[in-house]
């Protein structure tokens, strides 16, 4: 059987249920992350599309473009309480992207995945590009 994970916004109105682990979780600090978290960084964890189903609400977006890579990012968030719950990136054509500390257990959520931390390169420690 499948690992499921869930997780949903601030004021649960959006829910969404992942199955199994993700393909890469990536710890990333670059401008664009630490302005949409308003942190220092951003936790993510990168599904397939289809192992991704969101329910309740309909999510709002809002699309731009990467002031480092120029390409488009879609963030996808709860209209009543602003969550952003998924976001998905033109540099990962059929993935999904969850944010973080959404996940109702985050560390099961996360336990024994590929973790990469984006640095000032825009690569992850495995040279590829990090979201």
């Amino acid at each position: 059987m499948p690992e499921i994970h869930e997780g949903g916004c601030l004021c649960g109105s959006v829910r969404y249920r992942a199955e199994g682990k993700p393909a890469r979780v990536s710890v990333c600090h670059c401008t664009d992350c630490q302005r949409r978290t308003g942190s220092a960084f951003a936790v993510v964890a990168h599904f397939k599309h289809e192992n991704l189903e969101v329910t309740g609400g309909p999510l709002s977006t809002y699309e731009y473009r990467t002031d480092e890579s120029h390409r488009w990012i879609r963030l996808e968030f709860c209209p009543r309480c602003g969550t952003t719950v998924t976001l998905t990136a033109e540099q990962s054509p059929g993935g999904r992207t969850v944010s973080g500390g959404t996940f109702d257990d985050l560390r099961e959520a996360l336990h024994e995945s590929r973790m990469r931390d984006r640095g000032d390169s825009g690569r992850g420690q495995d040279g590829e590009d990090a979201v």
